[in-house]
């Protein structure tokens, strides 16, 4: 059984109870320090003060990490390059990639554009690190024979949408994040048995997504009401991440030979909707409109997917 543990109480305070390079992973989604109101406390420090805190919590990071372990840090536009100078020449990390999180909704603006993406900063401790690129491969747009089967790298430009108010797992949280994100850095940068910490975990998704993976979780949060939030959270049956890139729930086109395709499809759902229930009926219409009568039936009864039997 994993250990998944919300901590409560402030982060750099609670940063002393984790033992030096006992980390694996850490995904942080710090205030954006925007103003933003988290019930308990404001997100808005002055400049200095911000940078400073910054600063700390990311020393206490860096000394927890284990050498192979690698960080993943959620930040807005106005203090990314100074979070991005703390870790690359302060702490001597080594960058490894500026990622893009791209959504529909966001904030409208009259006078300019309208902001629809984050910005996630990932860097390793070390040159020696964790990353599974198998575990967060996209299925191939078109199937060749050079192609890897098991599908393309992601990228670093992520289509996630936000957690809607109206899906049934929508936290009472202003910057709760989609499952599907979380799920991508955890399984990437960690394996099964693994120490994730998040520490500043707010609605619980980090530790969702690792109670669901096999990793063991630490979250940090501030905030009472957010921590029994997360309790309730994770003791609440699974039926499916909240997102997913829809990249996921394509089939590739030309997949013309017989013996190849039914190889890709057997395996299709195994590799990519896992823990997508939700977008497996999506999938198998995607193989109806590309293939039609050329495939045989895909059976849906479990997320393992079985052999093709004919109709």
């Amino acid at each position: 059984m994993n250990k998944i543990e919300v901590m409560q109480g402030d982060a750099l305070e609670l940063f002393s109870e984790i033992e030096s390079d006992s980390v694996d992973l850490i995904i942080a989604d710090p205030p954006y320090n925007l103003g933003k109101d988290y019930g308990n406390n404001h997100d808005l420090k002055g400049f200095e003060e911000y940078l400073y805190f910054s600063s700390m919590w990311l020393k206490q990071a860096h000394r927890v990490l284990k050498t192979t372990g690698t960080i993943y840090v959620f930040m807005g536009v106005r203090f990314i390059s100074y979070l991005y100078d703390i870790m690359d020449r302060k702490l001597k990390m080594f960058f490894n990639s500026w990622i893009c999180w791209h959504y529909t909704q966001g904030m409208g603006k009259t006078l300019g554009f309208s902001p629809r993406h984050d910005d996630i900063l990932m860097f390793n401790k070390s040159q020696k690190t964790i990353f599974n690129l198998d575990d967060v491969r996209v299925p191939q747009k078109y199937y060749r024979a050079r192609n890897n089967m098991r599908g393309a790298n992601p990228g670093d430009v992520w289509n996630f949408s936000h957690v809607h108010y109206c899906n049934s797992n929508r936290q009472e949280h202003p910057t709760q994040k989609p499952e599907g994100l979380i799920e991508r850095m955890v399984l990437a940068s960690s394996d099964k048995g693994n120490m994730v910490l998040d520490p500043f975990s707010g609605s619980g998704t980090t530790l969702r997504v690792c109670q669901q993976l096999g990793r063991n979780c630490i979250g940090f949060e501030l905030n009472p009401d957010f921590v029994e939030m997360t309790k309730e959270r994770l003791g609440k049956p699974f039926s499916g991440f909240d997102s997913i890139d829809e990249r996921m729930e394509r089939v590739p086109l030309d997949l013309r030979d017989e013996a190849i395709r039914e190889k890709y499809l057997a395996n299709h759902i195994t590799w990519f909707l896992q823990h997508h229930n939700g977008s497996v009926d999506k999938f198998t219409a995607s193989v109806k409109e590309a293939y039609g009568d050329k495939v045989r039936k895909i059976n849906q009864t479990s997320m393992q997917p079985s052999l093709f039997s004919e109709e």
